[in-house]
């Protein structure tokens, strides 16, 4: 690609970020989510393979409805408040329509069979991309609207997220497609707690992108796009073979690695709840 492109689409992916994650006006938050969409598109389909056209038609489609409905909740909240302010979405269908709309946009299930397909078809940098820098957005928006959400849909959709992530993932020998399954449990974890410790949500994220991030630029680094690959991996490259496995069993949430952390204040800010009926 172009290098004055991949700039252009680069740049216009931290504008779109930064206008959604400090705009307090829904009409801007869309128009951040859609400079993001547009601007992610020709990085995924940038090999020209038919698979990767495949997996950006898909990723244009779901966000684009994604964003449709992120428009339509809004309208409704400010049909009946008045108000386009973020942080008052109150009226309850707006909110039924907002959690369905960033939950397809971040890939929870049930509406998560587009991430695989879509990671699988782009390049390892465009996976990492997408598992990280595109859910911050939406994560946002559900972190700014967490008061105003349904607790009870927000823990079935996180509780069905992490028990999908984790069975589906077990299956797979593509590593994009593990990550992918991995992202969508990540995910589970964070919406379980949003109601109750935002801020809990937030520090699972960063911590979460930052030990994908090493991930996918290890395997970008060794080439490796298969777990046949991996295993041929440790002659070649012992440092790096080494380091990989820390991180991918920080990445599971094994003590004393600090991918335990977040699962451990999670586990703890729930049991504080009384959950149980």
């Amino acid at each position: 690609m172009n290098p004055q492109a991949k700039l252009v689409f680069t740049t216009s992916l931290l504008l779109g970020t930064t206008i959604t994650i400090s705009s307090n006006h829904w009409a801007l938050a869309w128009t951040g989510l859609e400079i993001n969409t547009l601007a992610v598109l020709p990085l995924i389909s940038k090999s020209h393979h038919p698979r990767a056209i495949e997996a950006a038609t898909k990723y244009f489609l779901v966000q684009a409805t994604a964003s449709a409905l992120v428009l339509f909740s809004s309208m409704i909240n400010a049909w009946h408040s008045g108000q386009w302010d973020i942080t008052q979405l109150t009226h309850p269908t707006a909110c039924l329509l907002m959690t369905a709309a960033l939950s397809m946009k971040l890939g929870l299930v049930p509406f998560h069979f587009w991430f695989p397909e879509v990671l699988q078809g782009s390049s390892l940098t465009t996976g990492l991309l997408l598992s990280t820098a595109m859910k911050l957005p939406p994560m946002v928006l559900l972190f700014l609207t967490s008061q105003s959400l349904n607790p009870t849909l927000l823990t079935s959709l996180a509780i069905l997220s992490t028990a999908v992530g984790g069975w589906m993932g077990l299956n797979q020998t593509q590593i994009r497609k593990i990550m992918a399954f991995s992202s969508i449990s990540h995910l589970g974890w964070m919406t379980i707690v949003l109601v109750y410790d935002p801020k809990l949500t937030l520090l699972n994220f960063y911590l979460y992108a930052l030990m994908t991030a090493s991930v996918f630029l290890t395997m970008n680094t060794m080439k490796a796009l298969q777990l046949s690959t991996l295993m041929t991996m440790w002659a070649k490259m012992p440092s790096l073979s080494a380091l990989l496995l820390l991180t991918l069993l920080s990445l599971a949430g094994l003590p004393p690695l600090t991918g335990f952390l977040p699962k451990w204040l999670i586990i703890q800010e729930l049991t504080k709840q009384s959950m149980a009926p």
